[in-house]
């Protein structure tokens, strides 16, 4: 794992110095375009034999993985390196401020381009469907226990194994869930709707190869195209604290976006494709934090745990701040325009201004008060009736599939 970071970080240096990251990047880029299409189009058709929610879900975990690895590189060294304590939690909050800030608004413009270009009308909001609230009652639990984790300012065993069990608890209620009709396949693109062709057992064949191909394609070409990729950040005087938040989060989130970006352009899968980044908020906020210190752990000798600074708070609050925003605009079961352009006019300021974290992180928490007030007024809490509703159905019922 350590070669997705430390030797990458150092290969970059070498090849910037050099000038030869762009050869590589002429075939890790297609690599990892080709490698996320294999697998999107695996979890589309997967969608027909478990729930679209579970296939989101496997398909967040193979797409994550570089970002696994990158975590789990710096808290090892930082275990080593206590100067590079302060980088544990710059990777991981980036990466969430990255998929809420940045990649769900780029989800909503690309549905609305692309619908403007089909239908010559923009797209005034994503409307979730009815099982989508398993995904946003999912994102808050880890949201809330976080708060707790922040005010206590450590990560310990004790809060992996309580973050773990909520996903796992995430992953049973998706598994109940049924399958989609099969009337829907036909709305499928040519290569999902051609494997739903065959019978089950081919499908199942089919489908495992293209996960397995994917996964097996992005865990080889991975490393050198975060080589490639990093180098040029590196030429350009990108800064260390900068570079692990941003610049390497960006690069690991590389695959989803792209499967992402893929159902968006269709308009009528722009639901999926948002529902694809929220699984993998979910991930992160559960199974790549509860990573952390039982890898700081082992590098350390002693599991204690990780203890948070002030920079560090502020950085987690500041997350914190964002995903209450994030959850709030998609309790409706709705994902507007206003709401896509607020997001990412916030990311840009943070990313752009670094210093005014707090004044941003203020500005979301406002943003959030007004919007539940805003809610309980319109009794706009959707995703909470539905969740019960399904929960009720699937998980304590026994419906047929």
């Amino acid at each position: 794992m350590r070669k997705y970071f430390s030797l990458a970080i150092a290969a970059a240096h070498n090849e910037a110095a050099t000038g030869g990251s762009w050869g590589s990047a002429l075939w890790t880029f297609p690599s990892v375009l080709f490698s996320a299409m294999l697998i999107a189009w695996g979890a589309e058709a997967a969608q027909f034999l478990i729930s679209q929610g579970m296939a989101l879900a496997i398909l967040a975990w193979l797409q994550t993985l570089p970002e696994f690895a990158v975590e789990a590189v710096i808290a090892f060294e930082a275990g080593k390196d206590p100067a590079k304590i302060h980088l544990i939690t710059a990777n991981f909050t980036g990466s969430l401020r990255l998929l809420t800030g940045l990649g769900w608004p780029m989800i909503y413009a690309t549905a609305t381009i692309f619908k403007r270009k089909k239908e010559h009308k923009p797209l005034r909001e994503i409307c979730l469907e009815k099982e989508h609230c398993v995904e946003v009652v999912g994102l808050l639990v880890p949201i809330l226990y976080f708060f707790w984790i922040y005010l206590k300012s450590t990560l310990n065993l004790y809060d992996s194994a309580v973050l773990i069990v909520i996903y796992f608890a995430y992953l049973y209620v998706l598994r109940k869930i049924p399958s989609r009709d099969e009337e829907e396949i036909e709305e499928l693109e040519f290569i999902p709707r051609k494997i739903l062709s065959y019978s089950r057992k081919v499908q199942i064949w089919i489908i495992t190869g293209l996960f397995l191909g994917g996964g097996v394609i992005l865990y080889f070409v991975a490393h050198p195209f975060l080589e490639s990729m990093l180098a040029v950040a590196i030429s350009m005087g990108v800064n260390e604290f900068v570079f692990v938040q941003w610049v390497a989060p960006f690069l690991s989130e590389f695959p989803e976006k792209v499967s992402a970006f893929h159902w968006a352009r269709q308009v009528r899968s722009a639901p999926m494709a948002l529902m694809n980044m929220v699984s993998s908020n979910i991930n992160q906020w559960t199974m790549l934090v509860a990573m952390i210190p039982i890898v700081y752990g082992f590098s350390v000798g002693n599991f204690k745990g990780v203890y948070f600074d002030d920079h560090q708070r502020e950085e987690i609050l500041l997350t914190l701040a964002q995903a209450l925003v994030g959850f709030i605009f998609l309790l409706n079961m709705r994902f507007s325009w206003y709401e896509a352009i607020g997001l990412f006019a916030l990311w840009l300021i943070q990313f752009v201004q670094p210093h005014l974290r707090s004044e941003i992180t203020v500005v979301y928490f406002a943003w959030f008060a007004f919007e539940l007030i805003r809610s309980m007024i319109a009794r706009e809490f959707h995703a909470f009736p539905e969740f019960v509703k399904i929960f009720r159905l699937y998980v304590l019922g026994s419906p047929k599939r």
